[in-house]
């Protein structure tokens, strides 16, 4: 059986990791019989308020914690990811991808990523393990792989700016579809960037897996 490692960044689209995007990863895993691992940082993150929009700065939560909500407990600290235990490594979208993975919603193309993730991607890059990114995560491709890899944030011109400007190749791209860098073993998908609801997000995620364990 092939094994997969997530990492999630929260839990809900404004502040953690997009639920509909983790669980149809999580769905379309198993679907085709392979196992998974989720992971997160151990640290702690502000909160958005879903109802109203609005930051709730005077609160903060652990991103663990939250995205252990999703996972249903079953989640271990980012920091446990041994790269040799898994075949490949997925990555739901969600704008904890730029606030807590890395601090691309503050620094734009300025960004840094959080240690802890910027070494377990690199590491699967390096050790040419397939990998695979859905939604705003592809945004996090340009910090890990060679200048000139492939990519996709769908059809959002700032974002897709923002990717050149690190060093991709940004591809438009239909929620249905993905891109894929055969040279490095990565493939990304729009998601919930373009997706205006579950299930246009669906096909472009369920095609992303599949090709995903192909690799």
């Amino acid at each position: 059986m092939k094994k997969v490692a997530i990492i999630l960044s929260g839990c809900g689209v404004n502040d953690g990791s997009e639920i509909h995007e983790a669980v149809l990863c999580l769905l379309h895993l198993t679907k085709q019989g392979a196992g998974y691992q989720c992971f997160a940082p151990d640290k702690n993150q502000t909160i958005t308020n879903h109802l109203t929009g609005k930051p709730e700065d005077s609160q903060q939560r652990n991103v663990l914690t939250e995205a252990a909500r999703i996972a249903r407990g079953e989640i271990k600290p980012l920091s446990e990811l041994k790269v040799a235990d898994f075949d490949a490594l997925l990555l739901p979208g969600g704008f904890g991808v730029a606030k807590n993975l890395s601090d691309f919603a503050s620094q734009g193309t300025q960004m840094q990523l959080d240690q802890e993730v910027a070494s377990v991607c690199k590491a699967f890059a390096s050790a040419r393990k397939p990998a695979g990114y859905c939604c705003i995560a592809p945004i996090l491709i340009p910090r890990i792989y060679p200048s000139g890899v492939k990519g996709t944030i769908g059809t959002d011109s700032a974002t897709a700016e923002a990717f050149v400007a690190m060093g991709g190749e940004h591809i438009g791209c239909a929620v249905t579809d993905t891109v894929e860098d055969s040279r490095y073993q990565v493939i990304s998908t729009p998601a919930y960037m373009l997706a205006k609801n579950i299930a246009e997000a669906d096909i472009g995620i369920g095609k992303l897996v599949k090709r995903l364990l192909e690799m």
